[in-house]
């Protein structure tokens, strides 16, 4: 049984994900940063005990530290990291840089790069400290994106902030290697969950599922299984990984 931190495991991706983890009889820490609502809906579908809440917003770094001293409390130590959380590309944050104000652009930007890149260091940071401190080995695993390799044109931020996070996942796997500490990304293709429903279901539905040969998008479930594996000790050869996750709808030559 290991202590598992899933963040921002409200809903989509990280509740499946803390889901598929408790599955297996490991204890789950569910992080939220606004949506208590959704992170109480997760905890209370977790099979198994010994799981807990832990709110914060991952762009302030001293927030950040306080998120691993509950949750390492909680669980009586974070054996696994799965760095989910984001500042997602929608509506709302699109900044394409022919139409974004630069007010906004700078906004978004600030945004972007201070959850999903700089609050997955630090976390990474404050658990890799932790682990070696206790002797034990653990695994790290980083939810990048598709975007971070064939681009996000009206979210630019958002597929830069992927791509460093994978890098940085690389630069922690050689570094943590030495103290037993695995650290893999996943980069998923367009994936079914709450946040963009409506996308799924409206006009722009077909050509997002023509994306892939298969003729549909990913779901929650299968990047849970991807996660599963890469924080298996099974997996630990994989060190330094990054898995894509997108069927067949964008290939790396």
């Amino acid at each position: 049984m290991r202590g598992v931190l899933v963040t921002g495991a409200s809903r989509g991706i990280g509740r499946a994900v803390a889901h598929a983890f408790a599955a297996r009889g490991d204890r789950v820490a569910v992080h939220y940063a606004s949506s208590r609502a959704g992170a109480e809906e997760t905890l209370a579908a977790l099979p198994g005990e010994g799981h807990l809440l832990v709110d914060g917003d991952l762009g302030d770094p001293t927030a950040v530290q306080r998120i691993a001293e509950t949750a390492d409390a909680g669980l009586g130590g974070v054996d696994v990291l799965v760095n989910n959380a984001a500042v997602a590309t929608a509506e709302t944050n699109a900044h394409h840089p022919a139409e974004a104000s630069y007010d906004d652009w700078q906004q978004v930007w600030r945004r972007m790069v201070d959850v999903n890149l700089l609050g997955a260091a630090n976390l990474s940071h404050c658990v890799a400290r932790r682990l070696i401190a206790r002797g034990a080995p653990g695994r790290i695993v980083h939810i990048g994106s598709r975007g971070a390799f064939r681009g996000e044109p009206d979210h630019p931020a958002y597929g830069a902030s992927k791509a460093a996070l994978h890098a940085l996942g690389q630069s922690l796997a050689v570094a943590l290697a030495p103290h037993g500490i695995s650290v893999t990304s996943v980069a998923p293709g367009f994936t079914a969950t709450d946040r963009v429903a409506e996308r799924l279901t409206g006009p722009s539905g077909p050509a997002l599922r023509a994306q892939s040969p298969f003729g549909r998008v990913g779901t929650p479930e299968e990047v849970a299984a991807a996660v599963l594996y890469l924080a298996s000790p099974e997996a630990t050869w994989a060190s330094g990984t990054v898995l894509d996750l997108n069927g067949a709808s964008h290939l790396r030559l």
